[in-house]
């Protein structure tokens, strides 16, 4: 009795042991939020560079520490424009750069919009469509890329 159960412990850390594989891709990294105020004079972005490294974020306490695996990606970054016209006109916004031109839905005086986009590394242009006297805002977009393989809660 005392043989076999050395034999059964023995065959049970043998099949233990071996390379850890990883079957699936890495969870893409959320949308990047960036602010856009659009008033008369200007048009504000907030940040106005992304991806050039980890993003800030709230993490609760414990996991203060815990970094974001970076991903070795040439893949266009999903951002999320979230605008707000503080103008008494109403105004479309134009995303320009890299090949791209993008135009939002109908932004209404003193209200907000939200738009998303796929965008490769580089400079864009964002500016208020129907309001001439806003200076446009530049966006710096990074080749940084990460995972959301830390990050809790996402569906």
């Amino acid at each position: 009795m005392p043989v076999v159960l050395a034999c059964l412990a023995g065959l049970l850390a043998l099949a233990g042991c071996g390379a850890e594989e990883r079957d699936v891709e890495p969870r893409p990294q959320p949308p990047t939020r960036v602010s856009v105020t659009v008033a008369r004079g200007a048009v504000t972005v907030e940040p106005e560079r992304i991806a050039f490294g980890p993003e800030p974020s709230q993490q609760i306490p414990q996991n203060a520490h815990a970094g974001q695996p970076q991903v070795q990606s040439k893949a266009p970054l999903d951002v999320v424009l979230v605008a707000a016209n503080l103008t008494p006109a109403e105004s479309h916004l134009e995303l320009r750069g890299r090949g791209k031109s993008l135009t939002s839905q109908a932004l209404v005086a003193n209200g907000n919009i939200s738009m998303q986009a796929s965008l490769p590394t580089g400079a864009y242009t964002v500016r208020a469509a129907d309001v001439p006297s806003a200076k446009p805002a530049r966006l710096l977009i990074g080749p940084y890329r990460s995972t959301s393989d830390n990050d809790l809660l996402l569906p």
